[in-house]
């Protein structure tokens, strides 16, 4: 269903030329919850101050135009799958956007893993059970190919109980704590594993509610305690990449910076920006699930460059696997494509198709410049998960969609000027791929023909390898 862009071929001598080096690269994701578009001061922020990242950007590259999901669990799925959520195998029957992901899924972890890598998870991991404390402990990460973990089950709403390995060990622990402790438990990891190739998931609590923040950062920053937030994961960033360079892994390290959806607009001043997007957490609009990406990994990825090309959290499995020298599943679709060239720099143009899902609900498509919405169906104030929609996003997006809207989202970036009536031959071309990821992918309670399996079960086989699914048998 996605196409690879042109100038391949200068991609695989430019991937053999990475790989010829001595060690395997080494792999860094910083996953923030609920930071917007404009939350870090290289996208503009105008308050709160990030050093790190931004020099982080100035090392390496910012992309523009990247997706994650729309919220927090299938933000997660997608990025450990390389599959929208809506494609994966589910311990659940479906019913709410939050996903229980089956064992059968492969995840990058596994991937990297297979590869000689060793993995390890610092923070939420939000895929056994939207719950701190109904969540189930067969879905752990380390069920899911990661060596290490100190986890917390889902998100910090009220409290937050921690895991180390499968084993709760903290329960109700101190919130202004919490990035602290990832970072400090990441690069623990990092000193135990600086011999061999590593991948470190970060997965940051915050700047999800309820916010709280280290004495040191408390009241320092002008966009108040959110900012204070912010400021804190941006310090802790820097701790890192100095661990890195102490480390001699500095050139050898990618690391990305990103977030799993859109601001929470609800959430006031306790929630981020999406300026200049539309919409918010939750919302097909572009606030909802285009946010900031940064990554750096000196002499592989070029220093200052800004690429405004489309690409997203599913990207990352097929990308970290060629990079690794790793396999990408064949036995199943992976969504995501390998964009290694443009990290390194390549110019060439990606011809790429980027669906929007809110919650289960497909509701649009981008290709190039040009983004379809479409009308909600009456079916949609029925589901569960899209009743509260309309509270969650800013008033002017609160009417349920009753037609189709078109953007040029180079030109109209803040989505302002439904242009549908002008170019009726583009909303047809891209309503005829919206009624192709419906076939293949799903929407709503309406799986593709591409989906995995729903179950009650975790798949398991002796050898504790991931049972493989095939026309909804276990093999």
């Amino acid at each position: 269903m996605q196409k690879h862009f042109a100038g391949f071929v200068l991609g695989v001598s430019l991937v053999a030329n990475v790989l010829a080096a001595d060690k395997k690269p080494n792999f860094v994701v910083i996953f923030t919850d609920d930071l917007g578009y404009q939350d870090i001061g290289c996208f503009g922020s105008p308050k709160i101050k990030t050093p790190n990242i931004d020099k982080m950007a100035e090392e390496g590259m910012k992309f523009t135009s990247f997706y994650a999901q729309t919220v927090c669990g299938p933000s997660r799925a997608a990025l450990l799958t390389g599959c929208y959520p809506l494609r994966l195998a589910r311990n659940d029957n479906g019913s709410i956007p939050h996903p229980k992901m089956a064992l059968s899924e492969v995840t990058v972890a596994e991937v990297l893993k297979d590869a000689g890598y060793a993995t390890g998870v610092f923070g939420k991991w939000d895929l056994a059970g939207h719950s701190q404390t109904q969540f189930n402990y067969d879905l752990a990460p380390t069920k899911q190919g990661f060596d290490t973990a100190f986890w917390t089950p889902g998100s910090n709403d009220s409290i937050v109980n921690i895991l180390r390995q499968d084993e709760m060990i903290e329960s109700g622990a101190n919130m202004a704590q919490l990035s602290r402790r990832y970072t400090d438990e990441a690069i623990s990891f990092i000193d135990m594993n600086a011999d061999q190739p590593f991948f470190v998931y970060l997965a940051h609590s915050m700047p999800h509610t309820k916010l709280a923040v280290a004495p040191p950062f408390k009241g320092k920053s002008e966009r108040g305690l959110y900012g204070d937030v912010v400021e804190e994961i941006d310090f802790h960033v820097g701790r890192l990449l100095e661990k890195l360079k102490e480390k001699g892994l500095d050139d050898n390290t990618y690391v990305i910076f990103t977030s799993d959806n859109g601001p929470w607009w609800v959430k006031k001043e306790d929630g981020g920006s999406a300026a200049p997007l539309r919409g918010a957490k939750c919302s097909a609009y572009e606030g909802g699930s285009r946010v900031p990406f940064v990554i750096r990994a000196p002499g592989k990825v070029p220093a200052g460059k800004v690429s405004e090309q489309v690409t997203a959290t599913i990207d990352i499995l097929p990308t970290f696997a060629r990079l690794a020298g790793g396999e990408v599943p064949t036995d199943r679709v992976i969504d995501g494509i390998d964009v290694s060239e443009l990290w390194h720099g390549e110019d060439s143009e990606l011809d790429r198709t980027f669906y929007y899902y809110s919650h289960t609900r497909l509701r649009g498509v981008r290709k190039g410049k040009w983004k379809l919405l479409v009308p909600h169906i009456e079916e949609d104030k029925k589901i569960a998960s899209l009743k509260n929609w309309p509270k969650m996003v800013p008033p002017a997006d609160r009417g349920w969609q009753t037609e189709v809207e078109l953007y040029n989202i180079e030109k109209d970036i803040s989505e302002e000027h439904n242009i549908a009536n002008e170019n009726p031959e583009i909303v047809v071309e891209l309503q005829k791929l919206v009624e192709q990821a419906r076939k293949d992918i799903g929407d709503s309670a309406k799986r593709g023909v591409n989906a995995r399996p729903l179950g009650d079960e975790p798949y398991k086989t002796p050898d504790n390898k991931h049972a493989v699914q095939i026309k909804g048998k276990k093999k």
